[in-house]
């Protein structure tokens, strides 16, 4: 896409977010909007929530494509960047679709490769801290080959985003494919649903609506959770990063007890704590939280946003916004 400044031919980044009707693909869609780019979503929507991206149905730099990437799809035209955020997150949602969670790692991964090889573009890989399972090394750092249980429960995710980066990593080593690997620890922020099933919107919308908030566990397992501001920039300084594979930790320092987690919640949101314990899900790491010395040094990033001030944000947003209806 170009455009005609004077004399002078101006061309405009266009990039693919797919996924991008999602949490964090959604504040990816808004940064690259505000880059001054031109954004193509591509979502199924098994995940995603079109209000996450409905206000911007009037933008000419914005189209969706309603397609699973499992699928047949097509982009025409000019592609410069491909972000792949397609996939369920939550183990609420790739526990209820573990098939379709395996093959997003794999066909999925490979149709949005080629299709980046097509155009020439440079492709950022979503991955996650669960590559790492349950850790024998704290904090994680990006040389650690993780403890994973290739047949537990959680092992559809784990797997499939494990396979994704050994898929790129060929491409990379192949010279195919200009591609940079993020892995993305626990992340919370606005348009984090109710329904996500993870801990921050869990006790953020039972806090707000008075019921007891759901311990699994003793509360003693740690995370460090980063504001998706924080994530987003981090994964844009990737992206600016051409020939840059990473792969590249993005989270927070601040490490707390869910526990802690709980008490920080009921103290922001003014209610009084109640516990509802439950059984720990099977292969649920007891310690979380990423080594970023790689991010600070090629990337010069960091987290700006405290668990505090980014947990306000949240639940300000979560009181300000009723539960989405998801299209079909």
């Amino acid at each position: 896409m170009a455009s005609f400044l004077g004399e002078e031919l101006v061309r405009v980044m266009r990039a693919v977010i797919t996924g991008g009707a999602g949490f964090v693909g959604s504040h990816l869609v808004d940064a690259a909007l505000g880059r001054g780019w031109s954004v193509v979503v591509v979502d199924d929507l098994s995940s995603g929530f079109m209000d996450n991206i409905t206000r911007l149905q009037d933008e000419p730099r914005f189209e969706f494509i309603e397609a699973d990437i499992c699928g047949k799809w097509t982009v025409n035209g000019q592609v410069d960047l491909v972000l792949n955020f397609a996939s369920p997150a939550s183990p609420q949602k790739f526990l209820e679709r573990p098939l379709e969670t395996l093959e997003v790692g794999a066909t999925g991964m490979r149709n949005v490769a080629e299709m980046a090889i097509a155009k020439g573009a440079r492709l950022i890989q979503a991955s996650t801290s669960e590559v790492y399972g349950e850790p024998l090394v704290h904090p994680q750092h990006e040389e650690y080959w993780g403890n994973v249980n290739p047949i537990g429960p959680r092992s559809v995710y784990d797997e499939s985003k494990r396979y994704a980066e050994a898929l790129l990593g060929a491409y990379h080593r192949l010279g195919l494919l200009d591609v940079g690997v993020v892995r993305i620890f626990n992340t919370y922020g606005p348009r984090q649903h109710a329904t996500d099933g993870r801990v921050v919107p869990n006790f953020v919308h039972q806090a707000l609506s008075g019921t007891p908030l759901t311990l699994y566990g003793t509360g003693a397992q740690t995370r460090s959770f980063c504001y998706v501001g924080d994530l987003v920039r981090g994964i844009l300084a990737l992206a600016d990063l051409r020939g840059e594979f990473g792969p590249v930790n993005l989270g927070s320092q601040e490490e707390i007890t869910v526990l802690e987690l709980a008490r920080i919640v009921g103290d922001l949101t003014g209610t009084q704590v109640h516990l509802a314990y439950s059984e720990l899900p099977a292969d649920d790491p007891t310690q979380r939280k990423p080594d970023i010395s790689r991010a600070q040094a090629i990337l010069d990033w960091k987290p700006e946003v405290n668990l505090r001030e980014g947990l306000l944000k949240t639940i300000e947003w979560c009181s300000a916004n009723a539960l989405p209806t998801r299209a079909v």
